[in-house]
């Protein structure tokens, strides 16, 4: 993979709410498990957490008495008597919120580093005090991180465009499972966010300059758009030619892909994965057709020999043409236009299967015969779609005991048991152990 240099100056919603309602026993927060087997709300073991639920009962309102009313309000942020660490990481995060670009004051860090101190010092009710605070701040933070720009990505379906969460929600879901690992990790967000995130914080420490600082925060702002790992998705990042998949809260695997060309882009696109189509056809593009096929044809190869059929029309039932009665000169000339599909098999360009999701730009992840350009460092060869280096893998993952073919007939088109999000995207800079570098910028998207 080719990294492009980069100059020194003088000195990157509603699936996250989808989560709280799908969220299985095994990671709720252990207050609300406890009330689910009980069938009563669970009381706070220790009795200064008691007594830090009493004051917090009388103090929180509005969306956050909803949530504190569903652990029995006890408390988040500090544990028997005293604030724990997740509290002065969360203050930690908002006095870098630059590196988010948000301001750090809209969130008032250094009232709450008061508020955690006087807790520390004083007696529940400054506990509760403190506590909601920072729930506050917290509810307000990660909503605002959380808020997309416009970066060129096109949502093909309803849900995939981060929207503005509920405090309570955004609080039920930290809450899901061990709160210092959720901080730690900034489990609200991508993993890819987090490093653009931090490679930022290394070039503005390494002086980099204004150009450079422009192009990691363009990188941020393209990451700020995908899902945390909470919810079960594919990233396939262009720039990188990789893909990575995700499930509850973990990265899940990860695969070399192949991706299109500096003239053939691969889009920024987020859609809904829903078919897998095995020993699946392809359909030749119109340009290919004309450069490749027709002037093969007319060099003495036959339809035959690539494996591949003319047909009269786009149904879904055309008739095959006698390929001596077509007019080659015609389409090659591009006077013509011609459907001409590779059948299944070993050779088939498409492998032995496709996964489909509804776009107006024609892309769809696909297995591949081509083994040898998924060794090469920069694999930039498709006309957009994302060739794979394990679509086998995958598929396994996406549909469990589905996955797989029924025979020999082609395009045996099976749903998938639930639509995976797939968030196709282009991050150019990357995480090194001197900090960060630029990738290569071959789509030419960075020059805004």
């Amino acid at each position: 993979m080719n990294v492009r240099p980069f100059l020194r100056g003088p000195a990157s919603a509603a699936l996250l709410t989808a989560l709280v309602l799908t969220a299985t026993p095994a990671i709720i927060h252990p207050a609300q498990a406890a009330a689910a087997k009980t069938g009563a709300k669970a009381s706070p073991a220790n009795a200064a957490d008691r007594a830090t639920a009493a004051a917090i009962r009388g103090e929180a309102g509005g969306k956050l008495a909803s949530f504190y009313a569903g652990t029995n309000f006890e408390p988040v942020w500090s544990v028997k008597g005293r604030m724990g660490p997740s509290a002065r990481k969360l203050i930690g995060y908002i006095e870098d919120a630059r590196l988010d670009g948000l301001d750090p004051d809209r969130y008032k860090p250094d009232a709450l580093r008061a508020a955690v101190a006087a807790a520390d010092r004083g007696g529940a009710e400054k506990r509760a005090q403190a506590d909601i605070a920072l729930s506050r701040a917290f509810a307000r933070y990660v909503a605002d991180m959380r808020k997309a720009r416009d970066v060129g990505m096109t949502f093909a379906g309803k849900g995939l465009k981060p929207s503005r969460p509920a405090d309570d929600a955004v609080l039920r879901v930290a809450t899901m499972r061990r709160l210092g690992a959720y901080m730690d990790e900034m489990g609200w967000m991508s993993p890819h966010y987090v490093r653009m995130r931090e490679a930022l914080r290394a070039a503005e420490a390494r002086g980099a300059d204004r150009e450079t600082l422009e192009v990691l925060r363009l990188n941020r702002e393209r990451a700020r758009v995908l899902p945390s790992p909470a919810v079960r998705h594919i990233v396939v990042d262009a720039a990188a030619a990789r893909l990575y998949y995700y499930q509850n809260g973990e990265q899940v695997g990860s695969m070399r892909v192949v991706v299109g060309t500096a003239r053939t882009q691969t889009p920024m696109l987020a859609g809904y994965l829903n078919w897998a189509i095995f020993n699946p056809y392809w359909n030749v593009p119109d340009y290919l057709v004309r450069d490749n096929v027709a002037r093969k044809v007319l060099s003495g190869r036959t339809l035959d020999s690539m494996n591949m059929q003319a047909l009269a029309d786009w149904s879904d039932e055309p008739a095959v043409l006698d390929p001596a009665k077509i007019d080659w000169q015609a389409v090659r000339d591009g006077r013509q236009d011609l459907r001409v599909r590779e059948l299944p098999g070993p050779v088939n360009s498409m492998g032995k299967v496709k996964f489909l999701f509804p776009n107006d730009e024609g892309i769809y992840l696909h297995d591949t015969p081509n083994r040898d350009l998924l060794a090469k460092d920069a694999r930039f060869f498709s006309n957009g779609c994302i060739r794979l280096e394990d679509a086998a893998e995958l598929g396994r993952w996406m549909m469990g005991k589905a996955y797989g073919a029924k025979g020999k007939a082609p395009e045996q088109a099976v749903p998938l048991p639930a639509p995976v999000p797939v968030y196709l995207t282009y991050l150019t800079a990357t995480q090194t152990k001197k900090g960060f570098a630029l990738l290569d910028d071959v789509y030419q998207r960075d020059r805004r």
